[in-house]
């Protein structure tokens, strides 16, 4: 049976079909066109998100000692910055090191932050030692000036010297070369090796160097530092630094940003007054002095109640010493040396030992002054000049109070039965051999071998209970 001839409305339909057909495809076409840059996109954000809309760099200058003071102050200015308006954040430092605990709220507030946060080890000469190569192994990017050095980052143990007796690092049995023989030392090491690993190992950096700077103590200068992956950038200032960091990708709040820093306005935040202050009252010497004006006030106070001054000026200066030692590692067997050589001097002064107990409590207070502050600790150790004018002012003051003492030794009586012998006084009346008399203004019953006239001045010979024996003047 041949097929019947094709009408035609199923010529039409057929071409219907076929433009719906050609609708088809271009809707496809044009759906992938738009599909593939959308997807493309989508993909290039999740992996940079360009900060377009930031308006300045934030520059913090970490000069000194790590410690509690530098740690808020960095802290504080590291949650305010916002990405909207700040681009980067650069620690511009020059630090020996510090505290641990100090330097790891620093290394947190980093790794939290919203907004990247570069180290910049400037001006030339200046030094990330210890704690400040942690801090730069933690930043999102790390930089240095020419001229400046990074590493030294063995961590130091309050109270000795964790190495050999000779000063020379001797490793346990079985142990690894330049690794410390004592317990402790060895588990504050290793494990001062695995955190700066871990955080080489969140910006690719060298971790290998990183292991020897805190095994052992290694150093480097800035273009060493660049050569291996220590740091990324050499710059001669932060406007340099600036240009150059521009257009790289780094690891914000475990998300990859790309950073957009060139043209960036400069913005320096200096530390407020509450810093400034906390920094003042935390470094060791003025602390210590602190405490010595604060308990010297309460003693003066307490020989001589109501004067006032020494009082209101000790407990404030007591106050704020115990504050700042509360913040700093000490030795607390040297703070009790140094308070047992004050209380054995005050001592000195009332029980009169003829300097026995005074020199003892000298030397209890220098050997405690010695040890009340981490050795080889930069920055956190008392200054031997501190020491010895300390000492000095603790030894002339027990000097004051031994020759005050002696003096009164050898000075009259005034009081009491032998105040009484020798003192004149007037007869003022007499019958037999007993009468009256007036003496050191009290008037008493007296006896006299020569009975006196009234109105005539006696002496005091003796004394039989209340009855005064006198003879004539």
């Amino acid at each position: 049976m041949r097929p019947g001839p094709i009408t035609g409305g199923a010529v039409q339909r057929v071409a219907c079909l076929r433009r719906l057909g050609h609708l088809a495809l271009r809707a496809a076409f044009f759906g992938v066109a738009l599909v593939v840059p959308t997807v493309a996109l989508v993909g290039t954000s999740a992996v940079s998100s360009v900060v377009l809309a930031a308006e300045r760099a934030i520059v913090l200058d970490i000069d000194g000692v790590i410690g509690p003071a530098v740690a808020g102050y960095v802290l504080h200015e590291i949650k305010a910055a916002s990405p909207e308006r700040v681009g980067v954040i650069v620690l511009r430092m020059n630090t020996p090191g510090g505290l641990d605990s100090s330097m790891r709220e620093i290394i947190g507030a980093m790794l939290g932050a919203k907004v990247p946060v570069a180290t910049y080890v400037a001006p030339a000469g200046a030094r990330a030692a210890s704690a400040g190569t942690y801090i730069a192994y933690a930043s999102a990017i790390a930089a240095m000036a020419p001229g400046t050095n990074i590493g030294a980052a063995t961590p130091v143990q309050l109270g000795g010297n964790p190495f050999s007796p000779g000063g020379k690092p001797e490793p346990p049995a079985g142990g690894k070369p330049n690794e410390p023989a004592d317990t402790g030392m060895r588990k504050a090491v290793n494990d001062a090796i695995a955190y700066i690993r871990g955080l080489a190992g969140l910006h690719g950096r060298n971790a290998d160097w990183a292991e020897d700077a805190v095994r052992n103590a290694a150093s480097i200068p800035a273009s060493e530092a660049l050569k291996i992956n220590v740091i990324d950038v050499v710059a001669d200032d932060i406007p340099d630094l600036l240009r150059k960091i521009d257009g790289r990708i780094v690891s914000v709040a475990g998300k990859p940003t790309r950073l957009a820093t060139a043209g960036l306005d400069i913005a320096i935040v200096a530390p407020g007054w509450r810093t400034e202050l906390l920094a003042a009252i935390t470094n060791p010497n003025i602390a210590f002095l602190l405490l010595l004006i604060g308990i010297y006030g309460l003693i003066f106070e307490f020989l001589n109640p109501g004067a006032v001054a020494p009082g209101v000026i000790g407990a404030i200066s007591l106050l704020v010493a115990l504050y700042a030692l509360n913040l700093l590692p000490i030795n607390y067997a040297g703070l009790g040396l140094v308070l047992l050589g004050i209380g054995l001097m005050v001592a000195e002064a009332h029980i009169g030992s003829f300097g026995v107990i005074g020199v003892g409590g000298i030397a209890a207070f220098v050997i405690g002054a010695i040890i009340m502050f981490p050795a080889g600790a930069p920055g956190l150790e008392l200054a031997p000049s501190v020491i010895a004018a300390a000492a000095a002012v603790a030894a002339g003051l027990f000097m004051v109070g031994l020759t005050l003492l002696l003096r009164s030794r050898r000075r009259a009586v005034v009081t009491g039965e032998q105040a009484l012998i020798g003192s004149e006084g007037e007869a003022l009346s007499w019958r037999g051999d007993e009468g009256r008399v007036r003496v050191m203004g009290e008037i008493w019953r007296a006896r006299a071998a020569v009975p006196p006239k009234p109105g005539a001045r006696v002496k005091v010979i003796g004394r039989d209970g209340l009855v005064l024996l006198v003879a004539s003047a």
